[in-house]
Order: C-alpha cells, then sequence, then structure tokens
C-alpha cells in the first residue's frame, strides 16, 4: 500500500489524546476546538512538529486582535535550522532531498547534505558581501535546485527572500524589487520554456542598472549563453564559485537564531492595478502554518519516517507563484521534493498534456500537485493516463489556483481507476499569497464529493458572511476570517501606518480578515469557492460566482476555455458578455451560441444567458493562471488598459489587443 498508510491528521488526533487528553466525536468538533483556544492549538502544533528555540516563548499569542497580532514572543527561529535537522537522518535512510527535470530531460539529484552545504557556502558568500539580517536579497530564477539552495542560504543568515521568475518582464519584476531596495540580485543567464530558449542577460542588466541598491550580482549559468552576453554583467559573481566551497567554516555553519517574527521573505500581490503589495511573512508563523498544512491537511508525511517512507512530493509551479514556496516547504518534514522546470503543455507547435504525468511516474511521485486547470487542460486533451508510464505510486491529487470541477475532478478519479488505483483522494484546496497558506482544504478522513473541498481548516476561523455581516450555511457570501493565524502578514514592506495592509484585508470588516472570495459553507461542512467577490456577476437580483457558469459552459467538450463579466456597475443596467475560446476550426456559429446558451439556461438559470458571446483566441490571465476577470470588467467600463492591467505580470499579454479594440467599438457605439 502506498504510504502513509495512517492519515497524518489520525496520528496528531491520536497524540492529542495520549498527550493532552483530548478527543472529539467528529472533525469540525476538532476543529472549533482549535479555533476557540487559539494558545492552546497552536501550541500543540509546536509541540507536536517539535519545533525548537534556544529561548522559550512568553506566550502563544499577545491578544486576538488583527492586525498585529503578536505569536511566540521570545522565541527564536530559523526556516533553515528545521530543515537542516532532516539531513543525518534523511541521508542514513537514502533519501534525496530535490529531485529535477526540465525540458531537454536533464535528471538530478541533490543530497541532503550537499544541499545543507551548498546553503552554508553561499551563506558564507553572502556574509562576505556584507549582507546583515533585515538586507534583502532578490532572485531572478527559475524552478530548479539552484532556487531553493538560494532562498535558504538567504534566510539561514537573516536575509530577506524575494523571487519572481524569469519569464516575467522587466517592468513586472522591477515593480516589484525597487520597492524593497534588495541589496544582492541572483539571477539566471537565461530559461527554457515550451522548447525555446529565451535569453534574459538583457533584462539582468536593466535590472541592475534600475537597482541601484544592489551591490553584488550573482549568475547562474542556467543557459550557457556566450561569453560577449555575460560581459555586458560585469562584474558579476559564476553561482558556482558562491558555492563550491568545503571546508571547516562550511562544516561548521549553522542558521543564525532569529526572533519568531523576523522578516522570512516578499511576495507580491498580482499587481493588476497599480504597483504590487509587497507582502512581509515571519520565519515562525510561516513554519508553524505551513506544516499544519502540508503534514495534516495535505497528508504529505517524512521521507524517512516508516508510516510515510519513500513519500515525494511534487507541486507543479513556477517561481512566480506562491505554490513554489509549498513546494519547497516540503523540506521542512524532511521530505524529498519533486520539481520540474518547463512547459506542463510541452510545446505550441507539439501539445502534450501528458509530460507531468510521464514525469511523475519516472520519478514515483506520490502527491502530485498542480493548479485546477492543468487538470481541465489535460480532461480537456484527452490525456490517457494508462499511456504515461506507471502512476501507481501517486496516491494523492493536490488542486489549488481556481475551482475544480465536479466533471474534471471524476475524470481524474476515473483515470487512475482504470490504472488500478480506486479512489483517488483528492485534496482541494484555497489560501492565498496574502497569508501564505489554506483557509479551506483536505482531510483524508472526510467524505470526498467531486466539486468541493472537504473542510475549513484547523486553526481558522473561516466564515461566510451575508450581506448583515452574519454566518451563513449553505448560503454564498464573502469569505472572512474573524481569528488570527500566525502566518499572516507582519506587514507590507514600507507601508507606513498599516495603510495599504488595512486597506486590503480590514477596511469592509475592521478586525476581521475580507479574503475577497465568495463561499459557501455546506451542511456537512465541506467547502465550495464562487469566485472573486469582487467580479461577481449580479443578474436580475441574482448574486453569483463566476466559476458556476464556466463549470457548465467548459463542460461542452466544442469549449476549452471561458471568461463572464457583468457590467452592471453604480446603477447600470447589467450587461453580461461571455468570451469563449473553442477547439481548433470551430466556429462560434448560432448553433455553437444555442448550445452554450442551453447549456447555462440548464445549469444555473435562463437569468445568467449572456447578453452576447464573442469568440476569441486566448482568455486573459495572470502568470499563475487567474482568469483576469477584473481588469477587462474596468476595461469595458470604460478606463485605459494600463491603468487596468499590468501586461508584464500576465501570461498572455498579447491577447490584450482584442479585449482593447472591443472595449473601444463599445465606447464609439455608446
Amino acid at each position: 500500500m502506498p504510504a502513509p498508510h495512517i492519515p497524518q491528521i489520525r496520528l496528531y488526533q491520536d497524540w492529542l489524546r495520549d498527550t493532552r487528553g483530548l478527543t472529539f466525536d467528529s472533525y469540525e468538533a476538532l476543529r472549533q476546538w482549535s479555533i476557540d483556544d487559539l494558545a492552546a492549538f497552536w501550541q500543540s502544533i509546536w509541540d507536536y512538529f517539535d519545533l525548537r528555540s534556544p529561548t522559550p516563548h512568553r506566550a502563544v499569542l499577545d491578544d486576538a486582535q488583527m492586525p498585529g497580532t503578536k505569536w511566540f514572543e521570545g522565541a527564536q527561529f530559523n526556516y533553515a535550522q528545521q530543515v537542516f535537522r532532516h539531513v543525518a537522518p534523511a541521508h542514513a535512510a537514502g533519501f534525496a532531498a530535490v529531485i529535477s527535470r526540465n525540458e531537454k530531460g536533464e535528471h538530478r539529484e541533490l543530497g541532503w547534505p550537499e544541499l545543507r552545504r551548498q546553503v552554508a557556502s553561499l551563506a558564507l558568500h553572502l556574509q562576505a558581501q556584507g549582507v546583515q539580517p533585515g538586507d534583502r536579497v532578490a532572485a531572478y530564477l527559475p524552478n530548479i535546485p539552484e532556487t531553493i539552495v538560494a532562498f535558504l542560504a538567504v534566510v539561514s543568515i537573516g536575509g530577506v527572500w524575494s523571487l519572481c521568475a524569469p519569464d516575467m518582464g522587466t517592468n513586472a519584476v522591477l515593480d516589484r524589487f525597487k520597492q524593497i531596495e534588495p541589496k544582492v540580485l541572483i539571477a539566471c543567464d537565461g530559461v527554457r520554456y515550451g522548447g525555446q530558449q529565451f535569453d534574459r542577460t538583457s533584462v539582468v542588466a536593466e535590472m541592475r542598472a534600475a537597482l541601484p541598491s544592489v551591490t553584488h550580482l550573482i549568475v547562474h549559468r542556467n543557459l550557457g549563453v556566450d561569453a560577449a552576453a555575460m560581459d555586458a554583467l560585469a562584474p558579476w559573481t559564476d553561482w558556482e564559485q558562491a558555492n563550491a566551497r568545503d571546508d571547516d567554516a562550511v562544516a561548521n555553519f549553522e542558521p543564525l537564531w532569529m526572533p519568531f517574527d523576523h522578516p522570512l521573505w516578499i511576495v507580491y500581490s498580482s499587481g493588476t492595478t497599480g504597483l504590487p503589495k509587497p507582502i512581509v511573512h515571519g520565519h515562525g508563523g510561516t513554519v508553524i502554518v505551513g506544516l499544519a498544512l502540508k503534514v495534516l491537511h495535505n497528508d504529505i508525511g517524512c521521507s524517512y519516517l516508516l508510516n510515510s517512507w519513500g513519500e515525494r512530493f511534487h507541486w507543479y509551479s513556477s517561481t512566480g507563484w506562491v505554490m513554489w514556496n509549498m513546494q519547497a516547504a516540503g523540506l521542512l518534514n524532511g521530505t524529498t521534493c519533486c520539481i520540474y522546470d518547463g512547459n506542463p503543455g510541452g510545446t505550441k507547435d507539439k501539445p502534450d498534456w501528458s509530460t507531468m504525468w510521464r514525469f511523475a511516474a519516472d520519478l514515483r511521485v506520490t502527491f502530485f500537485g498542480a493548479g485546477a486547470a492543468f487538470y481541465a487542460n489535460c480532461m480537456k486533451a484527452g490525456v490517457d493516463l494508462s499511456q504515461c508510464g506507471d502512476l501507481r505510486s501517486v496516491r494523492a491529487l493536490g488542486t489549488t489556483g481556481s475551482p475544480l470541477s465536479a466533471e474534471v475532478q471524476l475524470w481524474g478519479t476515473k483515470q487512475f481507476e482504470a490504472i488500478g488505483t480506486p479512489g483517488m483522494w483528492w485534496s482541494n484546496m484555497s489560501g492565498g499569497t496574502d497569508f501564505a497558506g489554506a483557509f479551506i482544504g483536505g482531510n483524508r478522513e472526510l467524505p470526498l464529493v467531486p466539486g468541493e473541498m472537504q473542510c475549513r481548516l484547523l486553526g481558522c476561523a473561516v466564515e461566510a458572511w451575508n450581506e448583515q455581516s452574519q454566518p451563513v450555511i449553505d448560503e454564498v457570501g464573502e469569505l472572512v476570517c474573524v481569528r488570527p493565524m500566525p502566518s499572516m502578514p507582519l506587514y507590507f514592506w514600507n507601508d507606513e501606518g498599516s495603510k495599504r495592509l488595512i486597506s486590503s484585508y480590514f477596511d469592509t470588516y475592521p478586525g476581521v480578515w475580507r479574503h475577497g472570495d465568495w463561499l459557501k459553507i455546506t451542511p456537512a461542512g465541506g467547502c465550495i469557492i464562487y469566485g472573486r467577490s469582487d467580479a461577481t456577476i449580479n443578474r436580475h437580483g441574482l448574486r453569483m460566482g463566476t466559476s458556476e457558469l464556466y463549470s457548465a459552459v467548459e463542460a461542452l467538450p466544442e469549449v476549452l476555455d471561458s471568461m463572464v463579466v457583468d457590467l452592471e456597475y453604480l446603477g447600470r443596467e447589467s450587461y453580461m458578455p461571455l468570451f469563449v475560446v473553442l477547439r481548433s476550426g470551430m466556429t462560434l456559429d448560432d448553433a455553437m451560441k444555442a448550445k452554450i446558451n442551453n447549456a447555462i439556461k440548464t445549469a444555473l438559470s435562463p437569468r445568467f444567458i449572456p447578453n452576447e458571446i464573442f469568440q476569441v483566441s486566448e482568455i486573459p490571465r495572470t502568470l499563475s493562471g487567474k482568469k483576469q476577470e477584473l481588469p477587462i470588467k474596468k476595461l469595458l467600463l470604460g478606463q485605459p488598459i494600463e491603468k487596468v492591467v499590468n501586461k508584464d505580470a500576465m501570461a498572455n499579454p498579447g491577447c490584450l489587443d482584442w479585449y482593447v479594440a472591443l472595449a473601444s467599438s463599445r465606447r464609439e457605439g455608446a
């Protein structure tokens, strides 16, 4: 039987019974305890995972006010310390720390001792360059082992890490890095994606010129571009030189103990309008919430413990998405991380949505995670998992990024049934970059309903609120969190008086976190996300999130992708256009329009039939794959394109011209 044999959340509940004398009749009773007694719950997580500090904490939390709750004051912590404690036992058991592949098929394994050595070497190099605790180190790197090494090296000496993906344009990166004034820049010379090579040396040169705070540049020769291109970056230090050291200083290196809430990293909002918000999370809060999520709810165990022996964790992500941070967090619990650098769908000339499945089969991945759109693309492309190698090691599938439809989930479950893995468990979750965690997710011991997430997570006082700010069950409401969590932002960088932080999450309901999603909590405790609450459809008094309409439309085999916006605004009459991407060679004729409208009428209501349907080549998406409903809504309401969307923060900015032309024609016809 694939590991783990006993669900991780069951092991935790057994531990609560044996060490605390606590037993619960149901998961909801356990969750209620976890939010009623925050101090007892988060102390139990500290003890269960044997978190360590050279000094004791005075209290688990000072109060439960948001924002500004202080957690574990007096304790000292370091993310890298938690990773390094697994080096000896994981290596003794014969497991690698990181296993990587790329589009060229290059396979690399980074052992735990070598991970530690490289981290120590680079950390000492950074200290020699004058990096002190609190200094920012910016990285422009792809999803490769070197990025994980760089991250751990930076945070091990108290530096503050910030990462952007090399598929992001110069302006998008500078919009982020200029705000934080990094002291060091770690970059690559280029990347390979979708079968093409992209030299990034000119972008790196522009970044360096625009960041006067940078005093040192380290370059990883990821592509190996010619020397002439590298000359434009001088002076720079080669990555191989910076992490080649192997002496007594490296052997004796220990990560610095920092205050529990010392800044760990700076991540960014999507940046669709204005400057992206630079969100600061702390060492201790990120780790303690990450362990509870990854282990108890995603059921990802330690690779060298018998109950989860041989665990191999993969979550497909670029380095521009917070799921990269979650992938790296596998190391916190001694889990082997399997990472892939490249396009999960093959190339434009030869699309291949079996790529990641063959990767998982070759590496014997046990937990396979990806954005919900990935699974939908696989279904639409007709992927047959029986032709992708031996996938019987996969025992769990994870999804996030957007709601996973019941149809896609059932498709995946049937695919695994056909290869001899019945009853596949899906850990569908919803959270955010904002607090580096999840509010809603999985529990291996609860029933699995396709199209739903199983539960609100432990420690998450999440509710759905109606228009009277009252919690409701079996009704769609605003997703709020009424009590603090340790991983909520410490602050936004350079946010005087926390004005941007408060306006982002606490303006609507003072003292209560408003997340910006529509949520329905079922009577059984399951959860359904209905899209962003600021991109709501309001047709003739009926409010609905966009995801329900997508489920109806995208269930049609002819429709590859879709997006809807409702232009009701400040008393305007509702005008709702629907944009669809059809299969190659198909045309949006009257018969196709009727078929789409009938699907909406049948699944939802005649009230949600769109005013117009447009055939488009692409749906605009962010780098993390989210449909850009709100920017297109604002564009069609008359705002200029440069005010509503940052093209450099998009996955497919070339598609915007069509929408701009539509907005122009609407204005001319008004």
